[in-house]
């Protein structure tokens, strides 16, 4: 394939689907973000074709797409998505025949971990952890600005190992994998609504539990006091295992300032270690940086 002037790529999540025109260097061109679609599978595709036809300026430009799970080495379909519609599809093939152009498929944590670690918030480390909290948990582990897929092609995929200790209420959680009380079911944004639900017995979203925390509510606070605890839990075994020079938080949950005040201070903690001293910062790019990722997979 010739050299690329432009690069397309699609991040496609369980609330919403962006796509990304850059230029060579990686600038933006323009971008949109459409609802991803409740139904069908093939409304899934359909809305990212649409959205690809706004921006595609190049006939045969191909596509980069970051989706939540990964394709299976073995049998090219999606394993471990979120999106159920996704799970057994062969995806790729599917989607090039439907856009009628190249495509290739990365982990959506893997498009963002090597956004932050190339230009982004871990652009100086040689070793990044990129945290996706959001409506699903999701990480990649970056290696001097390459990313480590593994033997498995499951590298990072921390949120569906189980939370070490539950600290709200003591009710098990069945994660859509079939396991029980993935760091997933207690760190997204559902388990948020369910960990507020046991303090309040209400029914709100993730972003109203956030703006009832900025203005102080009780039971808001009781739910992110949890939530704190939680994510220095699941980051304690990573830093164990990986002791990453930065990680990287990405998602709509990491936009909460206190995440970043809160969580150091209670890894220090749980750490083998006597000291803490890996970073812990917002993406750079902000909830832009998947898509970004998924640009420059070709």
């Amino acid at each position: 394939m010739e050299k690329l002037t432009s690069k397309l790529g699609i991040d496609l999540g369980g609330t919403k689907i962006e796509g990304l025109l850059a230029d060579k260097s990686g600038e933006q061109l323009k971008r949109i973000r459409v609802k991803t679609p409740g139904g069908s599978y093939g409304e899934i595709l359909n809305a990212i074709a649409n959205l690809v036809s706004e921006l595609a300026t190049i006939p045969d430009l191909p596509v980069g797409i970051g989706i939540p799970g990964s394709i299976s080495p073995t049998s090219e379909r999606v394993r471990n998505s979120n999106i159920l519609a996704l799970n057994r599809r062969l995806f790729a093939k599917d989607l090039e025949k439907t856009l009628g152009r190249p495509v290739r498929v990365a982990n959506d944590a893997n498009c963002f971990t090597i956004s932050e670690s190339t230009d982004g918030a871990g652009k100086e480390a040689n070793s990044v952890f990129g945290v996706i909290l959001g409506t699903g948990v999701g990480g990649g582990i970056s290696i001097n600005s390459q990313i480590l897929e593994g033997q498995n092609s499951i590298a990072g995929e921390w949120g569906h190992n189980p939370l070490p200790r539950i600290t709200s209420d003591a009710s098990e959680r069945r994660c859509y994998c079939g396991r029980t009380n993935c760091i997933e079911s207690w760190l997204s944004g559902p388990g948020l609504s369910k960990t507020y639900k046991g303090f309040s017995k209400k029914d709100l979203t993730a972003e109203q539990i956030v703006k009832l925390y900025e203005a102080g509510e009780e039971d808001a606070i009781k739910t992110f006091s949890a939530f704190f605890d939680q994510l220095a839990l699941a980051l304690s075994i990573v830093t164990n295992i990986l002791d990453p020079d930065i990680i990287v938080l990405g998602g709509g949950l990491s936009n909460i300032k206190s995440i970043y005040t809160e969580t150091p201070d209670r890894l220090e903690k749980l750490v083998f270690s006597d000291h803490f001293r890996t970073k812990i910062a917002k993406a750079k790019h902000g909830d832009s940086s998947g898509v970004r990722g998924a640009a420059w997979l070709w």
